[in-house]
């Protein structure tokens, strides 16, 4: 029953949120075959539920005709989209994983009563004057609550069961050299997990060990003692796009706990970070907001560009745009462009002026008045307009509008190894270090934290939280020079 999974092809170079691709032998494992199975039984469940509804109903009032836009299998149109909200909401929340724990069970249900009452609100704005009957939608939902939960208790067991009997794991473990022995051990005496490769953690951040663990065919991978190089993001997101389960020992690493599920595993308690069934639909729209965001904003502000590069012209001799080389994903140089606020011989007098870093590592150049800078580009920086054309750089798919920024070449030559974690992912116009302090922050090793930060707790609702910060800093000026 249990089928391994092929080594996986390389894979073009992308962010490491990018979702995988489904192919044919992941719906072959036993994951998907319980996914299956949990998704026909919710589907079963919510059908049996809304025909006991319609049964009680039919003493009282029909549904609307106007509600009723086609019949399929013997239920109505209104039924298959009730399913297909309730399926969705399921698989983006994480209810068709391998956890048993209670509260899955009680957000099965809350799904469902969002679900109801979103349609309320939904017929309202559709047709005001619709009435639909209050025992049908009653008796609907709360059948479909009690079914639903009552037959996942059911399937989960008899699953569980099969799953203990029937299958076999494949683990690999990343553990200290004193350590892997032991819970080799652990492992082989349970029948239902193997032991398909091994690594030390202070490789664990490693090519190699990614290309070990794709190798080994692994499901899952057991963690203990993760070394402190800042984060994980790398290993974690990594593991996430190739559909492997993360489980982590405590101590491994404290910045991941809150997204696992506390989960005895061979007699070990660990936390469990499954890889989500519906993996990369919020990256998706992240970048198609950029896009979208991008086009607006230049459509919008192009009035404003104009009068910008006629006080760009007026008041210095030189070009309108700025172009800098600077360091994209995974180390791809790009072209990023810049309202210019220094004079032409801006980069040559640089080397003379690096004596007054603010920086105490030297990482970044950043200095306070600044001779170079011109008196509009001054206005420029203090209300950071002088970055706006970087939404060319998101047209060009270069740039996101949140994320990590891009950085000049000098500055990225003299970064420590663990720095180069950030250029996983898409830089951004804008990102968690520049709301945060910005220019204030005088170590770099702290803007990478905070960097680093965003890659590993990365929503987009992080995202509108950084972009309505942004706003109220470049308002009020906080930290630009």
């Amino acid at each position: 029953m249990n089928k391994q999974r092929p080594p996986l092809p390389p894979e073009p170079v992308l962010d490491i949120r990018t979702p995988r691709q489904i192919r044919p032998s992941h719906i072959l494992s036993w994951r998907w075959q319980r996914v299956l199975v949990l998704l026909l039984g919710d589907i079963l469940a919510l059908a049996v539920a809304w025909q006991v509804a319609r049964y009680l109903n039919q003493f009282y009032s029909p549904i609307p005709p106007e509600l009723v836009w086609w019949v399929w299998l013997g239920l109505p149109s209104l039924f298959w989209i009730f399913v297909a909200m309730t399926l969705l909401l399921y698989a983006q929340s994480g209810l068709y994983g391998s956890s048993g724990q209670i509260s899955n069970y009680l957000r099965a249900g809350k799904l469902i009563s969002i679900v109801y009452l979103l349609s309320l609100v939904l017929v309202y704005f559709y047709d005001p004057k619709l009435d639909p009957p209050r025992s049908l939608f009653l008796t609907a939902w709360s059948s479909s609550v009690v079914l639903v939960i009552a037959l996942r208790l059911v399937l989960t067991a008899i699953l569980r069961r099969v799953e203990l009997s029937h299958t076999q794991a494949a683990v690999f473990i990343i553990a200290p050299a004193h350590r892997l022995k032991k819970l080799s051990d652990a492992l082989k005496q349970r029948s239902n997990y193997h032991v398909v490769g091994a690594a030390l953690s202070s490789m664990a951040h490693t090519s190699a060990t990614s290309q070990a663990i794709l190798a080994s065919n692994a499901q899952e991978v057991l963690i203990e003692d993760l070394p402190d190089v800042e984060l994980a993001s790398s290993l974690y997101w990594q593991l996430k796009r190739a559909g492997i389960a993360l489980k982590l020992i405590p101590s491994s690493r404290e910045m991941l706990y809150r997204r696992g599920v506390a989960e005895v595993f061979a007699g070990l308690p660990t936390l469990r970070l499954e890889a989500p069934l519906i993996d990369g639909l919020d990256y998706h729209v992240k970048r198609s907001l950029d896009f979208l965001g991008a086009s607006l904003g230049l459509l919008m502000l192009s009035p404003l560009f104009l009068l910008m590069a006629i006080a760009i012209k007026m008041s210095s001799p030189g070009p309108v745009f700025f172009r800098q080389e600077r360091m994209g994903l995974h180390g791809k140089v790009f072209q990023v462009w810049k309202f210019r606020t220094m004079t032409l011989n801006a980069s040559a007098l640089q080397k003379a002026l690096e004596s007054q870093n603010a920086n105490r590592d030297g990482i970044l150049f950043k200095i306070k008045n600044d001779p170079r800078v011109t008196a509009v580009g001054r206005l420029l920086r203090r209300t950071s307009l002088d970055e706006l054309p970087q939404l060319f750089n998101v047209l060009l798919g270069q740039m996101s509008l949140v994320g990590p920024r891009p950085l000049p070449l000098r500055d990225v030559a003299h970064f420590d190894p663990w720095h180069h974690i950030r250029h996983q992912v898409l830089p951004g116009i804008t990102g968690l270090w520049q709301v945060s302090g910005r220019s204030d922050i005088e170590c770099f090793d702290d803007a990478a934290r905070l960097d680093l930060h965003y890659i590993d707790n990365w929503s987009l609702n992080l995202d509108l939280e950084i972009l309505i910060e942004t706003i109220r800093i470049v308002i009020f000026g906080n930290g630009a020079y």
